[in-house]
């Protein structure tokens, strides 16, 4: 699997590009601003784009879509339903305009295929009523659920405290070594996280 990140955007939001060198297809997680800098990240590995995934919808990791749609306009957007705006509640801040046509949904359990490789969504609500972990391979691309050494803020929105720390139950109690890219900061690992992240292990004290 080939995988690159640049940080973006106002706030440094962690863009991240996942493919099949294989099958030489790519995806682009949380483009959350910085166009030109995703359009470079895309070009300089050479392969061809499939589809955006949003880890959730607020503003910060949602910024270059239109640039993207832009230069490929069938490409598909997935997002969790409940991160789309409402229509009685347009607050595109924290919740992300509708694409059209280019909209998808995922939720809890599907599996998308990019090339040959698997990726899985977990719905893991805290930061907002419909963030989620993508899994691919060894990575898991926690969004602003997982972060190094602590968690997304949980009063924005459609968050919740409690709903937080189920969701970080069930990372850590995941099997396998998985590298953890979060939304923002550094890289870590989930047996690390285990081992030092205090929120995450509260929950396994429960």
């Amino acid at each position: 699997m080939i995988f690159d990140t640049i940080p973006v955007g106002q706030i440094d939001t962690n863009c991240y590009l996942i493919g099949d060198e294989k099958e030489n297809v790519c995806a682009v997680v949380d483009p959350g601003g910085s166009p030109e800098r995703v359009l470079a990240m895309i070009e300089k590995s050479g392969l061809e784009m499939k589809m955006i995934l949003l880890t959730h919808g607020h503003w910060d990791h949602v910024g270059a879509i239109p640039a993207l749609l832009e230069k490929w306009p069938d490409l598909p957007v997935y997002a969790h339903e409940k991160e789309l705006c409402p229509a009685d509640e347009p607050n595109p801040h924290y919740f992300f305009p509708h694409a059209g046509k280019n909209q998808r949904t995922y939720g809890e359990g599907d599996v998308l295929e990019l090339g040959g490789l698997k990726l899985k969504v977990l719905h893991t609500p805290g930061h907002s009523g419909g963030s989620v972990v993508i899994l691919a391979e060894d990575v898991m691309l926690s969004g602003d659920t997982l972060f190094a050494g602590t968690c997304g803020r949980c009063d924005l929105p459609g968050g919740g405290e409690e709903m937080m720390l189920t969701s970080l139950g069930r990372l850590a109690r995941l099997e396998g070594g998985y590298k953890v890219c979060p939304g923002h900061g550094a890289l870590t690992t989930l047996e690390h996280e285990r081992q030092t992240n205090p929120y995450m292990q509260q929950t396994m004290r429960l």
